[in-house]
């Protein structure tokens, strides 16, 4: 008789400002556990690992440096380990955001999230069409490997947005995907082990939910 597989663990930071129900039953849809990390150690350590937030940039670093999360996504982008941001999650990745002046992020990938135009409303709340960027069929990854476009987890699709403040251009080092709202902004980052995403994959459907399942398959470095 085969064994069940056994369900991969998922642990979520508590930032204070996440919708954690929708989220979390996304990926129980797709066959994993979550869960909320109960200290900084038990989100280090973990398998697999998701920085979720909708709300305020200043208030959820907060949270996570009140309770040294910080630190320990720090590391566990360091080694590898697969780590995701969403939405206001994904802002906290960078240096800053013009939402909270003189609040720093937690800067493991350079940048600084600004607001949209005057012109737009914001927030910019509904579905909107992603794209990866056009790109040579291989790039190299952060360990040197070739990897190809089609590797990348974040494919053509229609995603939910909800979201003010966007990045506008990206760092060497990640691949990007895209999106337009009065102008071309950052949709998604990603490199081998973390996957930023300003859109919610959880209420983006059965596009969303692929993704989420593609990020789950993926291996990285050790927990």
């Amino acid at each position: 008789m085969t064994e069940p597989e056994t369900k991969k663990r998922v642990a979520f930071a508590a930032t204070g400002v996440a919708n954690l129900a929708s989220i979390m039953a996304a990926f129980r849809r797709a066959g994993a556990e979550p869960y909320l990390a109960k200290d900084a150690e038990d989100l280090a350590t973990a398998s697999f690992a998701v920085v979720p937030g909708v709300g305020s940039f200043g208030s959820a670093m907060a949270a996570l440096r009140d309770s040294g999360m910080d630190e320990a996504v720090v590391d566990r982008t360091t080694r590898g380990a697969p780590t995701m941001g969403v939405c206001a999650g994904m802002q906290l990745f960078f240096e800053a955001s013009e939402e909270s002046p003189g609040v720093l992020g937690m800067g493991i990938v350079k940048g600084e999230l600004r607001r949209f135009p005057p012109s737009l409303p914001v927030p910019q709340l509904g579905w909107n069409k992603v794209w990866p960027e056009d790109s040579d069929p291989t790039e190299r990854s952060s360990a040197g490997e070739a990897r190809s476009v089609s590797q990348r987890l974040v494919h053509d699709g229609w995603a939910y947005f909800a979201n003010s403040y966007r990045l506008t251009s990206l760092p060497d080092e990640l691949s990007g995907s895209w999106a337009e709202y009065g102008e071309s902004f950052v949709a998604a980052a990603e490199r081998p082990g973390l996957l930023l995403c300003q859109f919610h994959p959880e209420l983006s459907g059965p596009w969303g939910q692929s993704l989420i399942e593609r990020w789950l398959k993926q291996t990285g470095g050790e927990a």
